[in-house]
């Protein structure tokens, strides 16, 4: 355990020191500022010694106003360096959150899908928000508050034994007993403060979840079930806090306690001298005073203790989202360069495959085939045998275990994945789009295409018409993931996207899927033009959209099972005679 706390601290410190290091110039200032109010914080004791010593005793008004004039220069400094020391270390905090959240963003977007498997997009997302708000509100404000407390504190201690050797052994009797709860109690909320975040991610991946499938929960009425397992993940995250919170009030009690009675030990005895005459009231009063600020500061650094234990399992967390490797990676050097233009062969030699969640399942089995440049290809089989993972393959979101996948005869692990996505117009399943216009949507893979060339893949898509109607035309802005569209509304824009790209190879993951009979026709009718002069795959269950294809190869269980136009398989594959008979009630389809 002792390790694993020091490792996190480590993380911790690496990570704050990466990202604060570009800004040293503004933390110098900062830094300078907090040094020079923590000095006037400490000089105030002496203008309040002279204030009773030479201002009150003397009865002379010309030593009196000497006395508060000094102290009102000392107010005027504290405030001015207050301000600079604020505004110093909240820009910090700001900017060095900002750019936590832009690097740990840029570095998830670029993550191989199967990173996403493995862990749950939505509980990543609340981390990045919950853990760098917390490094924000620690960096921005309790780190200076921790360091100006600890200068004052040390200080604080050396100012009085430089006042008052004796009572301030009398204080120092308590540092030991201070520090024992600090140590103690510290560990616990350490350790607490870890569980507190995870639980805090629980409760925003679990909203996400819910509120991203909405349709689905109210359709099944599952609002009940949904509400009692949220108020069951909110009841614990809360368990876990409050355990938090108690260790630290028990940790602020005992200090203040520990504290405020050494500080009254050190009075009585104090008090005694005056009376004695072995010290002046200027010296005790100043005493005092620097006998707040340490006890002051020692409560102070006992409760943010907890905040900055939080902040280290924040940046932990972080941290180790930033050290997580890509497993698709670009090669030494950048790669082998495409020969351009693209022909757009693609080959698969022996592939095998499984995926990282499920190691002993082969989805694809020693499975060879090659795609001539311009041929239309189809994918048909059951579902899950196999077909969309040859897509996921071809655009590189895994690698195969053993074989290659080959685009104009080179390996596409010797390319760089940027370049290589680039040959490829993908229409998915289930269609993306994102928040944001309509245009912006259909232009997701060109941002720099004109709104013409946006309206042109529009029309040949077949979804002019209907964007027309909507009130802002192109312009109307989609809910997320486009809600409020159709399927076939969805679908046909997502079909536009991929022609605005204009790729050499086209790849349609059962991209008529979700359309009506008269869209499904209107697109049959575009679907020509749009394959042309380009290599096209295409999966689909329904035969009637693929009878013409150049070929047709059957896979199943993740194997090569028959090759061969429409004809040649009704006669050769049995699989494929089964279900052309299914769907065109006749063998001869």
């Amino acid at each position: 355990m002792m390790r694993l706390v020091s490792g996190e601290r480590r993380q911790a410190l690496s990570l704050a020191l990466r990202f604060i290091l570009p800004y040293r110039g503004r933390v110098a200032g900062a830094l300078t500022a907090l040094i020079f109010t923590a000095g006037i914080m400490l000089s105030l004791g002496q203008g309040i010694r002279i204030l009773v010593d030479e201002g009150f005793a003397t009865g002379s008004p010309e030593l009196l106003n000497q006395s508060v004039a000094f102290f009102f220069v000392l107010v005027g400094g504290l405030a001015f360096g207050t301000f600079v020391r604020f505004y110093l270390v909240s820009w910090v905090g700001e900017r060095v959150v900002a750019d936590i959240r832009r690097q740990v963003f840029d570095h998830l977007v670029a993550m191989h899908p199967g990173f996403f498997e493995s862990n749950r997009g939505f509980e990543i997302q609340s981390r990045l928000t919950a853990d760098t708000t917390v490094l924000q509100s620690v960096i921005g404000s309790t780190l200076s508050l921790a360091l100006r407390n600890l200068l004052m504190l040390i200080g604080g201690l050396i100012l009085l034994f430089i006042t008052n050797a004796k009572l301030t052994a009398i204080v120092m009797l308590a540092v030991p007993l201070v520090i024992a709860p600090i140590v103690i109690f510290g560990r616990r909320v350490r350790q607490l403060s870890r569980l507190s975040q995870d639980k805090v991610a629980d409760v925003g991946s679990y909203v996400g979840e819910v509120l991203g499938q909405i349709k689905t929960v109210q359709a099944y009425n599952h609002q009940r079930e949904d509400q009692r397992r949220f108020s069951a993940v909110v009841e614990e995250a809360f368990d876990v806090a409050r355990q938090r919170v108690l260790q630290r009030a028990w940790l602020i009690t005992v200090v203040i306690v520990l504290v405020l009675g050494a500080i009254g030990v050190m009075l009585w005895v104090g008090g005694l001298d005056v009376i004695a005459g072995r010290i002046s009231s200027g010296e005790l009063a100043a005493f005092v005073f620097y006998s707040m600020i340490v006890g002051s500061a020692a409560g102070s650094l006992s409760e943010v203790v907890g905040e900055l234990q939080r902040a280290a399992g924040a940046a932990a967390r972080i941290a180790q989202l930033l050290g997580t490797e890509n497993e698709i990676t670009a090669p030494a050097g950048g790669g082998l360069p495409l020969n351009l233009p693209v022909a757009g062969e693609v080959c698969f030699e022996a592939v095998r495959f499984a995926y990282p969640t499920r190691p002993d399942v082969d989805v694809i089995k020693d499975f060879s085939l090659t795609v001539r440049p311009g041929e239309t290809l189809a994918l048909v089989g059951s579902s899950g045998a196999g077909k969309s993972t040859l897509f996921d393959l071809l655009l590189r979101f895994f690698d195969p275990a053993s074989g290659a996948v080959r685009l104009d005869g080179r390996n596409i692990r010797q390319l760089d994945p940027l370049a290589l996505r680039r040959c490829f117009a993908y229409v998915s399943q289930t269609p993306a789009l994102f928040y944001g216009s309509i245009a912006d949507n259909i232009r997701y893979g060109r941002p720099e295409a004109s709104a013409r060339e946006v309206e042109e893949a529009a029309r040949v898509a077949h979804a002019h018409e209907f964007i027309q109607a909507l009130p802002l035309g192109y312009q109307t802005p989609l809910g997320d993931a486009g809600l409020g569209l159709s399927g076939g509304q969805k679908q046909r824009l997502a079909i536009a996207r991929a022609l605005l790209v204009d790729a050499p190879v086209l790849l349609l993951d059962e991209a008529t899927s979700a359309l009506d009979a008269q869209s499904e026709h209107l697109i049959q009718q575009a679907l020509p033009r749009l394959m042309s002069d380009r290599t096209t795959l295409v999966i689909a269950h329904r035969l009637a959209t693929i009878k013409h294809a150049d070929r047709i190869a059957v896979i199943e269980q993740g194997q090569l099972q028959g090759l061969g136009t429409h004809q040649e398989l009704i006669s050769s594959d049995p699989l494929y005679a089964r279900l052309a008979e299914l769907q065109f009630r006749a063998p001869d389809g």
